[in-house]
């Protein structure tokens, strides 16, 4: 799994011209599937990113997390974070996993998170043509992939 995580003060998502979802300050994750992927990289993954130290503490320092602020997640799925572009200029997209294998390990995403973070999160909708709008707070912008643990 691929995740772009911003740091945002609001952000929501808009199918077909309707608010989906919508958060305040938080997070907003977009998260890419890969058929590698399986229990153990959404356990590792939603851990890493409802615990990760990017929101400022009393001292103007980036010392706490989502959990910690109470801070809210929207997770948006995106299979073009597995794009390649080694070859050419038109991206490929061979990476990413078909909707039967993405859409479950997606809805297990949201799950996990959800339950990690203690309370329900804002999506998007898999596969649906999206509108992601947001203020990317600092800017504070993260690149997670749970093959390379960095």
């Amino acid at each position: 799994m691929r995740a772009v995580i911003q740091r945002v003060s609001r952000a929501d998502v808009t199918i077909g011209g309707e608010v989906k979802s919508a958060i305040g300050g938080g997070l907003l994750v977009l998260l890419g599937i890969e058929d590698a992927d399986g229990p153990e990289d959404i356990a590792w993954l939603s851990a890493k990113i409802v615990n990760l130290r990017v929101f400022n503490d009393e001292n103007g320092v980036m010392n706490r997390s989502a959990l910690e602020t109470g801070g809210d997640v929207l997770l948006v799925s995106q299979f073009t974070l597995h794009a390649s572009t080694k070859k050419g200029n038109r991206p490929s997209y061979l990476k990413a996993s078909k909707p039967d294998t993405a859409i479950p390990l997606y809805e297990n995403m949201i799950a996990r998170m959800e339950a990690d973070l203690g309370k329900p999160i804002g999506t998007g909708s898999f596969g649906a043509d999206m509108q992601v709008s947001l203020v990317n707070d600092g800017p504070v912008t993260i690149i997670i992939d749970t093959k390379n643990r960095e």
